[in-house]
């Protein structure tokens, strides 16, 4: 029996690499949309790893359509503002729709936009928008919601301040936060991707903990005791929401610094809370915790 083809849009991207590798290592077909223009060496890279590459005119719903012809299920993983979140997407689903492809995976890859207040949240705002398109097109439609990824802890939401031993949170420190490293969103994206049985929406998360709870975990290694530190409470994270808008717009940046803290406020909120969680849906998806990458892996 021929392997299963899955289309990919955004495969060059950071987590669109991510999940062609977890399809590829579940044995499906693996085709990636690409721009005509794409760069060469991304091409390169997709082509040695034994993807198909397509070039498809992304605004174009015939020539995405085409490149989509006998794929069991389309995922996207593209990341921008509501040019592609909206726009690029909603061609994209016609044109899956158009090749007849069954299934549909949005890149709606973040805490659970569902249950945020219009206008709070600038790219949940566009997830739950083309939410509404996609739930009136003619095919299943999946999303994946994961919390924030993992590797923002030390990154672009830096909670974890190594160097002065504290564990930075608005308003409580017992409240739950949920976190995924992007490998294992990946592989279970692909999952997904295979199984022609899924709900509207999944919901995992490879780590829910507190920031005391995070504080403990840190303060396992030898190198000092982490402490919760407050920065400040939700009303007042909201006023500097306001300020950073003003003072840098940032209005064409995926994201600026008021849209992390946009999104850290709101997981602080405790209403975009991934529950209830659907990690055991592929019992060979394994999960990576806060002590898996901070503790263990450091060792």
């Amino acid at each position: 029996m021929s392997p299963t083809t899955i289309v990919v849009a955004g495969a060059t991207g950071d987590l669109g690499g991510r999940i062609a590798t977890a399809l590829l290592a579940r044995g499906a077909s693996v085709r990636a949309l690409l721009r005509p223009d794409a760069d060469g060496a991304a091409r390169d890279r997709l082509t040695a790893q034994g993807v198909d590459v397509v070039a498809a005119d992304a605004r174009d719903v015939g020539s995405v359509a085409s490149a989509c012809t006998g794929a069991a299920c389309v995922v996207s993983a593209l990341n921008g503002l509501g040019d592609v979140i909206l726009d690029r997407q909603s061609v994209l689903i016609d044109a899956a729709v158009r090749a007849g492809v069954p299934r549909f995976i949005p890149s709606d890859f973040s805490a659970d936009f569902t249950r945020t207040p219009a206008g709070r949240n600038r790219n949940f705002d566009l997830r739950r928008e083309f939410m509404g398109r996609a739930d009136r097109a003619p095919i299943g439609v999946t999303s994946i919601l994961n919390g924030a990824f993992l590797e923002l802890l030390d990154g672009d939401m830096p909670l974890i301040q190594s160097r002065i031993r504290r564990v930075l949170f608005w308003g409580d420190a017992d409240q739950v936060l949920d976190f995924t490293a992007k490998d294992d969103v990946a592989a279970y994206t692909a999952a997904a991707a295979l199984d022609p049985g899924t709900p509207r929406i999944l919901r995992i998360a490879g780590d829910s903990l507190s920031v005391r709870d995070m504080s403990r975990i840190l303060s396992d290694t030898t190198d000092g005791s982490f402490r919760p530190l407050r920065a400040g409470g939700l009303t007042s994270m909201s006023a500097m929401i306001g300020v950073a808008k003003r003072l840098a717009p940032g209005d064409d940046a995926v994201f600026p610094a008021w849209q992390g803290m946009q999104y850290t406020r709101d997981m602080f909120d405790g209403r975009v809370r991934l529950e209830p969680l659907d990690n055991d849906r592929y019992p060979d998806v394994s999960w990576t915790s806060v002590r898996d990458r901070f503790v263990v892996g450091a060792a």
